[in-house]
């Protein structure tokens, strides 16, 4: 661990809030591989942003060329990728934008570290449950990972030989085998516009 750095102060949040005219908060994205989650967060990411709203989306494969580009897909590094996903989650909060995470993010202990970063900092941290049955995330397969996994080609695959912990108490549920992407991302839109987040 370093010891030769020294944290340099910005504006507070409040400040920024001010400035800008915007909350920052985190929007996570949780669901096994075709469930919808990479399509929900670009359709907010967008509608947002064509609301004059300061909005970024993280997303899971995106993230893995560049930042976590390191990291494989042990229970280690799937805990490293969500942890630095929360950090960095965090400081677009903190810039008062709103943080958009697409990540299977399997384990609850990990969502839930992200989810107390966000609040020992005073930011909001928006867990959103994007479900759908096994078999049709299965039927839809649009890089046919669950052929691999099922080939056993892919090991630990979340779903099929790794474990998928859904939330147990996600502030926004989706169903995107009984609603349509457009349907999603206005739920989610509503939500923050309930909770004076936009």
């Amino acid at each position: 661990m370093a010891t030769n750095i020294t944290w340099h102060p910005n504006l507070s949040y409040n400040e920024r809030k001010e400035l800008r005219g915007q909350s920052g908060c985190t929007i996570w994205l949780t669901g096994v591989s075709a469930s919808g989650k990479s399509t929900i967060a670009s359709g907010l990411e967008q509608l947002l942003l064509q609301r004059g709203l300061a909005a970024y989306r993280l997303d899971g494969d995106n993230i893995r060329f560049g930042l976590n580009k390191d990291l494989g897909f042990s229970v280690e590094d799937r805990n490293e990728n969500v942890r630095r996903i929360g950090e960095v989650s965090r400081l677009f909060a903190d810039s008062c934008s709103t943080s958009i995470t697409s990540f299977i993010s399997p384990y609850r202990v990990d969502r839930d570290r992200a989810r107390q970063l966000h609040e020992e900092a005073g930011l909001r941290f928006i867990e959103v449950f994007v479900d759908v049955p096994l078999e049709i995330a299965e039927q839809r397969d649009p890089k046919g990972l669950y052929k691999k996994a099922r080939n056993g080609v892919i090991k630990d695959f979340t779903g099929v030989s790794a474990p998928y912990e859904a939330p147990i108490s996600p502030e926004v549920h989706l169903r995107t085998d009984l609603k349509s992407i457009e349907e999603c991302v206005e739920i989610i839109y509503q939500y923050l516009l309930k909770e004076k987040l936009i």
